[in-house]
């Protein structure tokens, strides 16, 4: 084959890899305004194909069924927010500001009706397909906790906070900025709270992480 040859062979390759990308993004996109409109139960993959604008045929080349698919789309869901999660403004130096703007951030993604339907959701299906639980677990909270404790790490290196565990503090972290909302909104009809109301569940949750593992030291 010659390297002419060699370079469009390559270019369809990778034609196809892009479509075949596309299509399951299109598959994944449907079945995720499926899932949140039937529920997981609910969703039948007759409507997902009609939703996605694919054969029926061509979700089952890419799934194996309604539990893997769902699998994905909880996979893809979580990893985007946690991504989104850690754009941060590089004007942002201070622990205290890092940790305010990682704090609503990630409340903010909290409190979303989506979300909630999205937790609610992987609860009912983990215990007949564990596997959704542990994709959520893995994409979603150790994943964020893992991206957070880097930034802990560089914060301690500098100086600003003391540390025997990042992963743990970026946990403890976490679950402080969190109080009792989230699970006043999974286990009854809470409205969603206010920026302000999550700014000063925030702003607490910073106060009490820096009294446990800051130095005292000017920023």
């Amino acid at each position: 084959m010659s390297t002419s040859d060699a370079g469009m062979a390559t270019g369809r390759g990778a034609s196809r890899a892009d479509a075949e990308s596309s299509k399951r993004r299109d598959i994944i996109d449907g079945a995720r305004r499926v899932f949140f409109d039937k529920g997981f139960d609910g969703a039948s993959m007759d409507e997902v194909a009609k939703t996605a604008g694919v054969s029926k045929a061509t979700i089952y080349a890419y799934f194996s069924g309604k539990a893997e698919l769902f699998e994905a789309l909880v996979h893809n869901d979580r990893m985007r927010s946690a991504e989104s999660l850690f754009i941060v403004d590089a004007s942002i130096t201070d622990v205290d500001g890092l940790l305010r703007r990682i704090g609503t951030s990630f409340m903010t993604m909290m409190v979303q009706p989506d979300h909630i339907r999205l937790l609610r959701m992987v609860m009912g299906a983990a215990e007949k397909f564990p596997r959704i639980g542990r994709t959520f677990y893995d994409a979603g909270p150790c994943h964020g906790g893992q991206r957070l404790a880097q930034l802990l790490h560089e914060q301690a290196e500098l100086g600003r906070l003391q540390l025997d565990d990042e992963l743990a503090a970026a946990h403890v972290f976490f679950n402080i900025c969190q109080g009792n909302i989230v699970k006043a909104l999974l286990f009854s009809d809470a409205p969603t709270p206010t920026l302000a109301q999550i700014e000063e569940n925030v702003n607490r949750a910073v106060r009490v992480f820096l009294a446990a593992y800051g130095t005292g030291r000017p920023n």
